[in-house]
């Protein structure tokens, strides 16, 4: 897998994807409804996305599957008939999984129904009640304040009944079984970063995944928040133990430096991927250690299953002034930040692809390298070149028990550094791959 072709392109896929956030951005989703279900019929016009639909009432562990809302259009007009909160100008104006009303009320009783920001007065909060049935408006804190006393008309066109749950999957068959899950939610209405940008980049991820052969095989979920991988884990538990590597995408289309959040296993390769790719990078990073909060990654990685999988972003959620408000628009997200964010998890694909382990062949002291046109003629001097360093350390570490990522971290070098001198010290016959068993064997001897 060379990401390099790829990363050539990685403006203009930047751009790409931002053409898509501004289509979707329009769309009044939930974890339910028709509004998930044309965003992923907009995805399947990029990728072979397969709809799946769960009827409502399905039992999905301590769970079920909740009622299916629909909207139509809501608001609320003062006694002029002037349309004071409008759904159809923003969608956040409606409290996600509002019920329908239709009825003339006081301004006091109004606000009981009204939510705000007073700590952000210009911005437009995102509130739901998706599992207690209520309804209400929001709206910024200064036209709060503008509001007169008088009678209004408030008006919600919504349908909570029996339905479905309904997520998309793309699964794409490798060499073999294992497989990398990448996981985003579909669930938010018109925020742009959280996560509207989580669904381009896994949009363009299977997109690339899809245009050549890969050693593993991979399953990428546009999934409602929380109920959605509670659903999918619960009705596929049986083929969780085939997922080795998995990461939750979300937020990374704004500005900020990189961040990872490590599985609950701490160590996994995942885990080492990320760290080793972000401390390679001059980007701005930072690495979080896993708590039972946040996004889906919290239920794949829940005791039942503890699934190698941790969490990619780039701001992390609740540490930006526009999370959750109106502010997360389309001015928000850069094209050049989901380049970035992009070439991030390419890089990481390529290491996963390319991990293995090899056996140096001719094991016994250090093979001469210059009769095979590997070595320079610089005799014992220290300041030998850096990719004869990093044949030195692929031909000691490679005993059968060492990754490449082992022994790039051990040196202290990049992993396509360390991969390339593996290709050209097996092109010179100095270097077997190795099979299962033998990593086995070895570990065992070792």
């Amino acid at each position: 897998m060379n990401i390099y072709a790829e990363a050539q392109n990685l403006h203009q896929l930047g751009l790409e994807m931002y053409d898509l956030i501004a289509k979707l951005y329009p769309i009044c989703r939930s974890i339910t409804g028709d509004g998930v279900r044309k965003s992923l019929h907009i995805l399947q016009e990029l990728i072979p996305l397969v709809i799946h639909e769960v009827p409502t009432g399905t039992q999905v562990f301590d769970w079920t599957v909740p009622k299916e809302w629909n909207v139509r259009d809501a608001y609320v007009k003062n006694d002029l008939g002037e349309k004071v909160i409008d759904f159809q100008v923003l969608n956040l104006h409606l409290l996600n999984y509002s019920t329908p009303i239709h009825r003339k009320m006081s301004l006091s009783e109004l606000k009981e129904h009204l939510f705000t920001l007073p700590e952000q007065p210009d911005l437009v909060p995102y509130r739901t009640s998706y599992y207690k049935e209520n309804w209400g408006f929001c709206l910024s804190h200064n036209r709060l304040k503008q509001l007169e006393d008088g009678e209004y008309e408030v008006f919600i066109d919504s349908s909570l009944e029996d339905g479905y749950l309904t997520y998309g999957e793309y699964y794409l068959p490798g060499e073999i079984e294992d497989e990398v899950l990448f996981s985003c939610h579909v669930c938010h209405p018109s925020l742009c970063n959280d996560n509207l940008s989580g669904l381009a980049l896994a949009t363009f991820l299977a997109k690339y995944l899809g245009s050549q052969p890969n050693r593993y095989s991979y399953r990428l979920l546009f999934i409602p928040g929380t109920i959605g991988s509670i659903t999918w884990l619960s009705l596929n538990e049986s083929k969780t133990h085939h997922i080795k590597h998995g990461l939750v995408i979300s937020g990374v289309g704004d500005a900020g430096g990189m961040t990872y959040k490590k599985s609950r296993r701490s160590n996994a390769e995942i885990d080492r991927v990320v760290e080793h790719v972000l401390s390679h990078t001059e980007r701005e990073s930072k690495i979080e250690e896993f708590s039972p909060y946040g996004y889906d990654e919290r239920q794949y990685c829940s005791p039942g299953f503890n699934l190698p999988i941790g969490r990619l972003t780039r701001t992390p959620f609740g540490k930006y002034a526009e999370y959750h408000t109106s502010a997360d628009n389309l001015k928000f997200v850069k094209p050049s930040s989901l380049a970035d964010s992009l070439g991030v998890y390419l890089e990481v694909i390529d290491i996963l692809e390319s991990n293995k382990r090899y056996l140096n062949i001719n094991s016994k002291c250090e093979p001469q390298l210059g009769k095979r046109g590997l070595y320079g003629n610089f005799g014992g001097k220290q300041d030998k070149r850096a990719d004869e360093m990093e044949m030195l350390w692929v031909l000691n570490l490679s005993d059968g028990t060492h990754s490449l990522l082992d022994i790039a971290n051990r040196a202290g070098i990049k992993f396509q550094a360390i991969k390339g001198a593996a290709i050209a010290l097996k092109k010179a016959a100095l270097l077997q791959e190795c099979s299962e068993e033998v990593v086995s064997r070895n570990a065992i001897e070792k």
